[in-house]
């Protein structure tokens, strides 16, 4: 991304951030970011890699701190805003941060740093004072670490060098013909790929504009959608679910506006989760567009997706996307041309390492493979995710059974509204089938057991069931398999 400094010396007075209606141009944004590596350095030459942590809200500031870690050498660590103290306090220790940036509102929240840790803090406000020479980075350093989501284990800080995240946004504007004239709304988490790669540094590459909500909702993104303020739009499943049943409140005259307003979008992505059909089916009735359907992870960006032009597949993540070469392989990683196989990936985004545990790095690649975990089949030249390996693939009485698979069955039913389906380890079968599931109206379960035969075969039912009112997720909407399995084995 260090290009993107380059570039935008010929877009100075173009706008690159709207933040609370307010406009900041690319040279004011080249401007703050020099300002704050400035005060960063405080008389050094050059951070050498020292991690600066910060707790911003998607804003201005948030890109001008981000620009700024960089420009000064430091190793950039956006920390999640919605995270408890605790996992504030664990990243905080594991990278072994030197700074922390914070604004007003998260004080409170931080405060206990103070005293857990001997760190430099700083304020917002404070890091726009100073202007010194800036060191020159080599492409090869440090620049990002991110950290998993953790739903399947212990957060991994992942690595990423300067040259790791170009090749990302350079793959993804090709893929998605990002251009200048593109803006796109950004609503999402800022401590991860999706956010932070897909929408925030692909465009800033592009030289398009990049748009801030003050908070969450649903009305003011259809607001800003009305407004045609945006051409792309990125969001993971759950905010397309939010939408679509926010949208179903609202008056026949503000559902035509928005209805007309919505297919002005160039393009609508989906990503970070599994996008059920229904939900897929139900935006593009609303909005007439169909959601291109993608794959990533915290240590690849976005990697897999379904075409711009042409067959956008209900179900399927797609194709590989510029300078990334994928695999499917078996157990023993002997390459598999249809599958089901897993997931491997090779491409010069892929990340560097993961923070200082060198075991976990090495046990992720294969002959400089990068073992994702996810399997997949293809079907026609499109892969078709079916599963984590850890939590998706239920392995009962010598059967290989798909999650996902069993969920987009569930979905089809009009009294769910959403489902998580797990297996549960059992002597006799070695997992059976567990199905939680958040209902509309009250269920008969031998009903929907006789439903369920209708359309799947009997090593696929599900053997027990749990009714919920709400799923757990992480800040990404996720569902944690592994706490759904907790709920089902403390029955």
């Amino acid at each position: 991304m260090l290009d993107f400094f380059l570039k935008s010396q010929y877009y100075k007075n173009k706008v690159a951030i709207i933040d609370c209606n307010q406009n900041y141009t690319y040279d004011e944004l080249l401007e703050a970011s020099k300002k704050i590596a400035s005060t960063l350095l405080n008389g050094q030459q050059d951070l050498h890699e020292s991690r600066v942590a910060f707790i911003v809200d998607p804003s201005f500031n948030f890109v001008a701190i981000l620009c700024g870690i960089w420009l000064a050498g430091g190793v950039a660590v956006p920390l999640c805003v919605k995270h408890p103290y605790p996992s504030i306090k664990y990243v905080l220790e594991d990278t072994k941060a030197e700074v922390l940036i914070y604004e007003d509102s998260y004080l409170k929240l931080i405060e206990p740093v103070f005293n857990d840790f001997c760190v430099r803090t700083l304020h917002v406000e404070s890091l726009k004072t100073q202007t010194s020479n800036l060191p020159e980075i080599d492409v090869n350093r440090r620049a990002m670490i991110v950290y998993t989501s953790g739903t399947t284990g212990r957060p991994k800080g992942v690595v990423t060098t300067h040259h790791n995240i170009l090749a990302q946004v350079k793959s993804l504007t090709e893929c998605w013909e990002i251009t200048e004239h593109d803006q796109v709304l950004n609503v999402l988490p800022l401590h991860h790929v999706h956010g932070i790669i897909g929408a925030l540094c692909c465009p800033l590459y592009a030289a398009a504009r990049v748009e801030f909500l003050p908070k969450f909702h649903e009305a003011l993104i259809f607001d800003v959608f009305q407004k045609q303020r945006t051409s792309v739009y990125m969001a993971v499943p759950t905010i397309y679910y939010k939408l679509i049943t926010y949208f179903n409140t609202l008056n026949s005259k503000l559902k035509a506006n928005i209805n007309n307003a919505l297919k002005t979008l160039r393009v609508m992505i989906s990503g970070s989760g599994a996008l059920p059909i229904s939900t897929l089916n139900d935006w593009q009735a609303i909005s007439g567009q169909i959601l291109l359907e993608r794959y990533g992870m915290t240590e690849l960006g976005l990697v897999i997706s379904n075409p711009l032009h042409g067959e956008r597949r209900p179900g399927f993540i797609g194709l590989p996307m510029p300078g990334v070469t994928v695999r499917l392989t078996d157990d023993t990683n002997q390459e598999v041309h249809d599958g089901p196989g897993e997931i491997q990936i090779k491409g010069e985004g892929v990340f560097l390492e993961y923070w200082q545990n060198p075991q976990a790095t090495a046990s992720s690649f294969v002959d400089q493979w990068f073992k994702t975990g996810d399997i997949a089949v293809l079907e026609n030249g499109y892969y078709k995710i079916l599963g984590r390996n850890s939590v998706d693939i239920i392995k009962t009485g010598g059967y290989k059974v798909s999650a996902l698979e069993i969920e987009e069955v569930l979905r089809q039913r009009p009294d769910v509204e959403d489902c998580a389906v797990v297996g549960i380890k059992n002597d006799e079968w070695g997992e059976i089938i567990g199905a939680a599931i958040i209902n509309k109206l009250p269920m008969n379960t031998e009903e929907l057991i006789s439903w369920l035969k209708e359309r799947l075969p009997n090593y696929k039912l599900p053997r027990t069931f749990l009714f919920l009112t709400e799923l757990p997720r992480n800040v990404l909407g996720k569902i944690i398999k592994k706490e759904v399995q907790h709920q089902f084995e403390a029955l």
